[in-house]
């Protein structure tokens, strides 16, 4: 539970929503319309609007770019504990996001599965957190850079159809803006969570807490804010363990191992599971504001001090009643063998820094500068795993240590608006921006994996890439019912410094990957027509392409069990997206329905075999075409059916197929994976007071496939891709004295469904919040 200090006014949650097309749109019958149609909870009574650094809370960018705009009364449904909570209510949007704490809370948007991260980008206050150095589960944006208790707005772009954006916004942008002092404040609050969790050996509960404060004055011209946020949970274990078919004579006969499916359909004997995994994040936070004139400036600097670690649960136990942890096993006829290092225990510390500078103001009565400058650091990154676990006889200190050295990125962007230029209700957007990527990962053999001792280089791999674009894009108003715009982005795209490691008579053989340049350019047009004074439609057609990151291109390594081949020739994705939107207003909300087409080529995909005895081998190799044809049906409305009822609904209907691969056309036609057909969301708020609410969430996706060559077809074991239906309550009182407090949970059915790995059980919060000013 978390709250925003701000001060009463009337609602103004749209208005200006239309600056993007032309300076002059205010007072357009476009606009007009537009600002009666309101997006969020109690649209016609006074509420408190949120000041956000440089611009009003509610604005949405464009009116003919599909978009959502999320402010803080459209929240009091979701139980937050982290920032992706805010998002995933979203249309046609997911979070990957398996206990609180994860750090691999991955996105999908549209046709962009959850393991597609380079397709999504995120920012906030104008930094980047979307994570465009490593893919999959290691590619999640780094949410926990800034704190679910300090965002006052959120707004949720989908496609690529501004050209603003990279082709990294093939799934779309999702743009956080947090509230900036002005005047002395203070603000605390905490939760307590607890989750219940059976599957497979384990059967427990889990428990976790938050504690976030903030500081915030305005001296002058001068906003300085300060916060700090601690995040300490439990999770269920994430991995569950099966061994492979092994006949040996000499297997000892053992008890307790859990006999089940794998998401094939195949019986298999479950030995173990990394046990629950135990996480600890801080961050800190600086804001400096200050004002000249018209001029502003933001100085945003967030630290990020994280460590987890995991203790193996073994299941099995042998004749003298002591647990199993390696060798070959046999129970009730099925013979196994278990993997010396499989159940070894792990632990990782990562300190990230963050370092944002923007700055816009006129340049002169009809030109707007904006200007952002970014540096992201890993300052530490290293993870320390054992051989085997310290209760295994065979233990000893040995195991691995994978460390990453020179990694971030810096980003700079500058960007010009012009307000008139001689045309009536004509404006412009130019702009030029700069990308840089580096990483480096080194796997060392470690003789005492607890102090960290890097004794024997493993492998190492890395690379940098970089990105250099210009971009305009023109908005016009021809008539008062029609916007147009008109734009585009030349990106030019290089990767050098490439390197992989090689073992050669024992020894480790550093190897140059020949870098690559390539350019695009990327053409984009959107229009809007108000055809009456409630009834808008809307088109959107784009072009992007979306450069290799420095993973896909140079990540080579084997580590215990997986081996990460290298393929430095890939090409971009290139994309074809259109979008179709019709949007209803009404007193209160509107109604919206999107009908979108995305056809990819080039498609990058990580691609990966087990081989026998366990060994993953994974690369990253193109696809050659992946269609997706879609719906969005969107209803987000106030006083709905009944007095003090907010509702927010959608659902999304997606059908896709990949088109063509050379590489194994036995795919072709196969549905990709991780995109379920169907997807719902609802987050129902009734105001009991003007102090009390009660809220209702709903989540519900159908079955879809984790491999593209869909063999993956069991359902409710470790490894499927489930459909789920999740149901969520929530309920908050603000007392006059400044206390607030809260209580809710999530899947109350206690469904255990898996996304591969499990997502959580039913899961308790309880929130208690205090704002002084």
């Amino acid at each position: 539970m978390f709250s925003i200090h701000a001060r009463p006014v009337f609602n103004k949650r749209l208005l200006g929503c239309a600056m993007a097309l032309v300076a002059a749109a205010g007072h357009s019958s476009i606009v007009q319309a537009q600002t009666t149609q309101q997006t969020s909870s109690n649209a016609a009574a006074p509420i408190e609007e949120i000041l956000i650094w440089g611009s009003e809370a509610g604005q949405r960018s464009s009116l003919s770019h599909p978009a959502s705009v999320l402010t803080q009364a459209d929240l009091a449904s979701i139980n937050i504990a982290t920032t992706e909570d805010i998002v995933k209510f979203e249309p046609s949007l997911v979070i990957r996001r398996r206990f609180i704490g994860d750090s691999n809370g991955t996105m999908g948007m549209r046709g962009a599965n959850m393991f597609q991260t380079s397709r999504s980008m995120v920012f906030a206050d104008g930094v980047p957190l979307h994570y465009l150095l490593q893919s999959r589960w290691n590619g999640s944006p780094r949410w926990s850079m800034v704190s679910a208790s300090e965002i006052a707005q959120v707004e949720v772009l989908y496609g690529p159809f501004s050209a603003e954006y990279s082709g990294n916004a093939m799934g779309g942008v999702v743009l956080i803006e947090s509230a900036i002092p002005q005047e002395r404040e203070f603000h605390f609050d905490s939760s307590y969570y607890s989750q219940e969790f059976d599957a497979y050996g384990f059967d427990d509960r889990v428990n976790g807490y938050k504690s976030f404060f903030s500081v915030g004055d305005k001296i002058g011209d001068t906003s300085l804010y300060f916060s700090y946020n601690r995040l300490e949970n439990d999770s269920q274990p994430q991995t569950f363990y099966f061994g492979a078919n092994n006949s040996s004579p000499t297997a000892a006969n053992v008890s307790g191992g859990v006999i089940g499916n794998d998401q094939f359909g195949n019986s298999q004997l479950w030995f173990g599971d990394t046990g629950v995994v135990d996480t600890q994040t801080q961050n800190y936070k600086i804001k400096i504001g200050h004002d000249i004139g018209a001029w502003s400036g933001l100085v945003n600097i967030a630290y990020e001090d994280r460590a987890s670690s995991n203790q193996p649960n073994a299941y099995m136990r042998d004749s003298s009643g002591d647990l199993v942890w390696s060798g070959n096993v046999r129970q009730d006829g099925n013979g196994i063998s278990i993997p010396a290092g499989r159940l070894g225990v792990g632990e990782q510390e990562r300190d990230s820094l963050s370092l944002g500078l923007r700055v816009r103001g006129p340049l002169t009565d009809t030109i707007d500068l904006e200007t952002n400058l970014n540096q992201f650091a890993i300052v530490r990154d290293e993870s320390r795993d054992s051989l085997r676990n310290p209760a295994d006889p065979g233990y000893t200190p040995a195991g691995q240590v994978t460390d990453f050295g020179d990694t971030g990125w810096q980003s700079a962007e500058v960007k010009l608006t012009f307000n008139q230029l001689g045309v009536d209700n004509l404006s412009l957007v130019t702009g030029l921006r700069y990308d840089a990527y580096e990483l480096n990962i080194d796997v060392y053999d470690s003789n005492d994996y607890r102090s960290g001792s890097k004794d024997q280089l493993n492998s190492s791999s890395g690379g940098e890439t970089d990105v250099s674009a210009a971009f305009a894009e023109l908005s016009w108003l021809p008539t008062q019912q029609l916007a147009l715009t008109l734009g585009g982005r030349y990106e030019s795209f290089n990767s050098n410094g490439g390197y992989y490691t090689t073992q050669v008579g024992g020894n480790v053989q550093p190897i140059a990957v020949p870098g690559q340049s390539r350019s695009a350019f990327s053409p984009k047009f959107t229009a809007a027509y108000q055809a009456t004074d409630n009834l808008t439609l809307s088109y959107a057609v784009a072009e992007a392409y979306r450069f290799p990151i420095v993973e896909e291109l140079f990540s080579q390594y084997q580590a215990y069990n997986t081996i990460n081949q290298a393929n430095p020739t890939l090409k971009p994705e290139a994309g074809l997206h259109h979008n179709l939107g019709v949007e209803y207003g009404f007193d209160g909300g509107y109604i919206r329905v999107n009908a979108f087409q995305e056809s990819i080529d080039d498609v990058i995909e990580a691609q990966a075999e087990t081989l026998a005895g366990g060994i993953s081998v994974r690369t990253f190799i193109p696809i050659g075409q992946v269609d997706t044809l879609g719906g969005e049906f969107i209803v987000n409305a106030s006083d709905l059916w009944l007095d003090n009822l907010d509702l927010r609904f959608n659902t999304t209907y997606t059908d896709n197929e990949i088109v063509r691969n050379r590489v194994d056309p036995s795919i072709e036609g196969n549905v990709y994976p991780r995109l379920p057909t169907w997807r719902a969301n609802l987050l129902a708020t009734y105001h009991i007071s003007d102090d009390w609410n009660v809220g209702l969430n709903y989540q519900y996706a159908d079955t879809s496939f984790g491999r593209n060559d869909n063999r993956d077809t069991e359902q409710n074991v470790y490894g499927a891709q489930d459909g789920y239906s999740r149901v969520g309550i929530k309920t908050d009182y603000r007392f006059g004295n400044g206390f607030s407090l809260g209580a809710g949970v999530d899947n109350i059915g206690n469904d255990i469904d898996f996304v591969a790995h499990p997502w959580p059980g039913r899961t308790v919060y309880l929130n208690v919040s205090y704002d002084w000013q």
